[in-house]
C-alpha cells in the first residue's frame, strides 16, 4: 500500500518506518525543514533502541522517504496517518491545533480519489468527526473516511511493539476502510479490534488511564508500607500472582512521567468535566503521581534531621524510564528543583538525555559522563532511572565513591540486602 505519515515524533516516524518494513511505499511528512534534511542524512531525532537501523535499511530499498510536501505526499497515498503531536494545555485539554492544522492542509490537497485518513495521534472522542468535518468543508466532494487507529507504543520499546502489539484497535464508520485498514494491520496481530471511531478514541485514554491508576495505587501501598515498615515488592509478588491482578505495572516508585500517561490522564479528567461529570479516581490518580517524586527528598531530609542545604547529591538518571532521551514530566526535572531549592547541589548522569536535559533545566548542576563518576564526593546518591549502567554500580562502588553512604533507591532497583551489608544506609520507596 502507499502511505503518508504526517508527522515524524515518536508515533509518526516509529509507524512510517515500521510500516515500510511490512513491505509498503511510506512517505513521512515534516514542516520542520532542518528535520527532513536530518533524517534524509540518516540522522534520527530521538533515540529509540533499532530504530535508525531500519530507517537506513528502507530508504535504500526505495521504501522510505522524508519530505516536507504534504500535498504531493496526500496525493500519491491511499491512507494518511496523522502523527502530530497533542500537547496539554492549562485546563488539562489536548491541544489540537495542529492535528486541525493538518485537517485543512489535506483538505486543500485532496484530490477525487479514496483516500482513508487515520488518526495515529491520542485525541479526544468526536475528533475523527471533527477532522472530517475541516476536510470536507475545504473539499466537499472528498471521496473520504476518517478512522482513529490509536497506537499504544512504549518509549524504548517502540519498534518491538509496533511489529508485536497487544492488539490493534481500528475505529471505523465504513467497511471499506475498515476493510483497508485490516490488510494494512493483519501482518502484525490477528488480534484486531473492529469499533466505530468514538469508542476506539476512548479505548486509548482508558488504557492509559487504567496503567495510571495501577502504578498510583501500588505507590500508594508503597507509602502504607513505608509508614508499617512491609516491603512492598512482596506485596506486589503476593498480588499479582492473583490472575485477575496480575504483576505487570505494579513496581512501586517515585510515579509515572514521560508524555502519555500524564497528559492523557488530565485530558480524560477534562473530558468528563466538560460534561459535568466528576471523575474521582482519576483525579486521585493524578495526585498521587504529583506527590510521589517528593518521596525521595522526604527520605532524604529524615536521614539528614531535616537539613539537606549543602549536600552534594548525585542524580542518576534523568529520562522519565530507561531506553528513551525523553525527559517530557520526569520526575528528575521536579525533584531536581525541589533539592535546589533546599539548598543541595547536583551532580547528574544519564547515558542518553543529559543533552535533552540541558536545554530544560536551568539549574546550576554538573553532568557526569558515567555514573561513577556521578557518585564521586556526593553525600548521597538518588537512583531515578533504572538505567542498566546504573543497576550495574555495586556496593563497594557506592561505598567508595560516596563522601556519605547513603543511597535512595526511587525505582526500588537496587539489591538492598547487598547494599545494607555494605554498611550503606539504603532507603527504597515501600521496602524494608
Amino acid at each position: 500500500m502507499n502511505l503518508a505519515v504526517i508527522g515524524t515524533g515518536y508515533v509518526g516516524l516509529v509507524s512510517g518506518t515500521c510500516f515500510a518494513e511490512l513491505g509498503n511505499r511510506v512517505i513521512c511528512v515534516d514542516n520542520m525543514t532542518e528535520k527532513v534534511e536530518r533524517l534524509n542524512r540518516n540522522e534520527i531525532p530521538i533515540y529509540e533502541p533499532g530504530l535508525e537501523e531500519l530507517v537506513r535499511k528502507n530508504k535504500e530499498e526505495g521504501l522510505l522517504s522524508f519530505t516536507t510536501d504534504i500535498g504531493g505526499a496526500v496525493r500519491h497515498s491511499d491512507i494518511i496517518l496523522i502523527a502530530v503531536g497533542t500537547p496539554e494545555t492549562e485546563t488539562g485539554a489536548a491541544d489540537l491545533s495542529y492535528v486541525y492544522g493538518v485537517a485543512e492542509e489535506i483538505g486543500g490537497t485532496l484530490d477525487d480519489s479514496y483516500k482513508v485518513i487515520v488518526n495515529k495521534s491520542t485525541v479526544p472522542v468526536g475528533t475523527a468527526e471533527a477532522v472530517e468535518r475541516i476536510i470536507q468543508k475545504r473539499q466537499p466532494a472528498a471521496a473520504i473516511d476518517v478512522c482513529s487507529v490509536p497506537e499504544f507504543l512504549r518509549e524504548g520499546s517502540a519498534v518491538k511493539d509496533t511489529f508485536h502489539p497487544d492488539r490493534v484497535v481500528i475505529g471505523a464508520a465504513s467497511d471499506r476502510a475498515a476493510a483497508l485498514l485490516n490488510d494494512l494491520h493483519r501482518p502484525l496481530t490477528e488480534q484486531i479490534v473492529v469499533t466505530d471511531p468514538r469508542s476506539s478514541e476512548m479505548i486509548k485514554y482508558a488504557s492509559n488511564a487504567f496503567l495510571a491508576t495501577k502504578i498510583s495505587f501500588i505507590n500508594e501501598i508503597a507509602n502504607i508500607c513505608d509508614i508499617y515498615e512491609a516491603d512492598v515488592n512482596a506485596v506486589a509478588r503476593g498480588m499479582g500472582l492473583d490472575h485477575r491482578i496480575g504483576p505487570k505495572f505494579l513496581n512501586a516508585g517515585i510515579g509515572y512521567g514521560g508524555s502519555c500517561f500524564p497528559k492523557d490522564v488530565k485530558a480524560l479528567k477534562y473530558l468528563a468535566e466538560e460534561k459535568e461529570y466528576h471523575p474521582s479516581l482519576l483525579q486521585a490518580v493524578n495526585d498521587v503521581n504529583e506527590q510521589q517524586n517528593r518521596r525521595m527528598i522526604e527520605h532524604l531530609v529524615r536521614i539528614f534531621d531535616g537539613d539537606i542545604s549543602g549536600l552534594r547529591i548525585a542524580i542518576l538518571g534523568l529520562a522519565f524510564k530507561p531506553n528513551t532521551d525523553d525527559i517530557r514530566e520526569a520526575p528528575a526535572l521536579k525533584i531536581i528543583q525541589e533539592l535546589e531549592e533546599q539548598g543541595a547541589k547536583i551532580q547528574a548522569f544519564d547515558p542518553v538525555a543529559a543533552e535533552n536535559a540541558k536545554q530544560i533545566i536551568n539549574a546550576d548542576i554538573s553532568y557526569a559522563e558515567t555514573a561513577l563518576d556521578a557518585l564521586k564526593d556526593a553525600d548521597a546518591a538518588f537512583l531515578v532511572t533504572e538505567w542498566a549502567e546504573c543497576k550495574a554500580l555495586t556496593p563497594t562502588q557506592f561505598k567508595e565513591q560516596l563522601n556519605r553512604p547513603v543511597v535512595i533507591d526511587g525505582r526500588n532497583a537496587l539489591d538492598a540486602k547487598a547494599l545494607k551489608a555494605e554498611g550503606i544506609i539504603y532507603h527504597g520507596i515501600g521496602r524494608k
